[in-house]
């Protein structure tokens, strides 16, 4: 297990062109159409920080990133903070644009092509899903068949507790795991309410250890083996870089 950030910066490594040079490195990032919390009046979106922060990294990697939701086309993004620079960078990148304008349907995927998937967090994530099973084979897929590499982040956790692995288990079983804990929701709110389940609780009730840091936006991350989770949007570079970490060393 670690919680840190890797001791190796392999961005600019030859290993990555020798990567490269076996064929593409393909990422599918997993993200929600959900506009508001449940049936609530109450907006959300998926958090662009947690989008763009991994984005980068893997792109300046020289690695293709591709994007999936329940309904393909279009999704909402939101938490963007006007001072952050390279937010505001891919704000206006035509190619980030029209990924997120057109995000691929489930169907469209094609599950033999990436090393790896990562379930993006924000409100949104909590919601279409957890519960979409198109999804969750193709994270199957990418896990079970390719051997890749099983990631997320914050509520993006909320989509990986149904995936199952080959043996028909779930994937997170025996694995020690973070995301965004109850501890720092408002459990009164009614946001909170509208939430399908407690992601703590889902965690442990599959047989996995949920952990966090009680500090908070410190860029706490959880590697154990293929599985690499994060708690909050200051751990999704660390987290993009632990992943292309991995498939630079395989």
């Amino acid at each position: 297990m670690e919680n840190t950030a890797p001791k190796v910066d392999i961005t600019d490594s030859s290993k990555l062109n020798d990567v490269a040079a076996k064929g593409s490195v393909k990422i599918l990032f997993v993200t929600s159409n959900a506009t508001h919390y449940g049936d609530s009046k109450i907006e959300t979106t998926n958090n662009f920080p947690e989008i763009v922060y991994a984005y980068h990294e893997f792109i300046k990697s020289k690695m293709e990133v591709d994007f999936v939701s329940p309904n393909g086309g279009q999704i909402p993004i939101g938490y963007i903070h006007s001072s952050d620079t390279l937010l505001q960078r891919y704000l206006l990148d035509p190619t980030l644009s029209k990924k997120l304008k057109n995000t691929l349907k489930p169907n469209e995927v094609n599950k033999d092509g990436y090393q790896a998937i990562y379930f993006v967090g924000g409100g949104s994530a909590m919601f279409g899903v957890p519960e979409n099973g198109p999804i969750q084979q193709i994270a199957q897929h990418i896990i079970a068949k390719n051997q890749g590499i099983f990631s997320g982040i914050c509520h993006g956790i909320a989509g990986m507790v149904n995936v199952k692995n080959g043996k028909g288990e779930y994937a997170i079983k025996g694995y020690e795991i973070t995301g965004f804990p109850d501890a720092f929701e408002d459990t009164t709110a009614t946001y909170y309410k509208q939430f399908p389940f407690s992601i703590d609780k889902a965690v442990a009730d599959r047989g996995a250890f949920f952990s966090y840091s009680k500090e908070g936006w410190d860029g706490f991350y959880i590697s154990h083996d293929k599985l690499i989770t994060g708690q909050d949007p200051t751990s999704a570079h660390l987290v993009a870089k632990e992943i292309i970490q991995q498939i630079t060393n395989k």
